[in-house]
């Protein structure tokens, strides 16, 4: 099977995780949800792994650090729809902590990828 070159990124592979990781901790929030909160931490966890695959295949330096940039802010996103459900009562303290840790990782290792170009 042939491997895109973002696939090989150790990023792209842990916003990958991370994005599986909100798909299913996101099934077990309330029904109500589903097209509000759910839907905009799905949303946001998607856009990370997606402007990476994008943006690694721009020719320029600057067109790849404007798609890092989107990654870096949809994590964000992420960061604070995740406090909200914590807050919300939605994930527990120790899901939350899983999340978050999730989280910091991919915004090292992106900060790291954009700092490099």
């Amino acid at each position: 099977m042939h491997q895109r070159p973002y696939e090989r990124l150790i990023v792209w592979q842990e916003a990958h995780r991370l994005c599986l990781f909100i798909y299913d901790l996101t099934k077990t929030f309330p029904p109500n949800e589903r097209f509000r909160l759910v839907d905009q931490m799905c949303r946001s966890a998607s856009s990370v792994p997606t402007n990476i695959a994008e943006g690694n295949m721009r020719r320029t330096r600057k067109d790849k650090r404007h798609y890092l940039t989107i990654s870096i802010s949809s994590l964000e996103e992420l960061h604070y729809q995740s406090m909200l459900a914590r807050d919300l009562h939605y994930l527990a303290s120790a899901q939350y902590t899983g999340v978050d840790d999730h989280i910091q990782r991919v915004s090292y290792l992106l900060t790291r990828l954009y700092v490099s170009l």
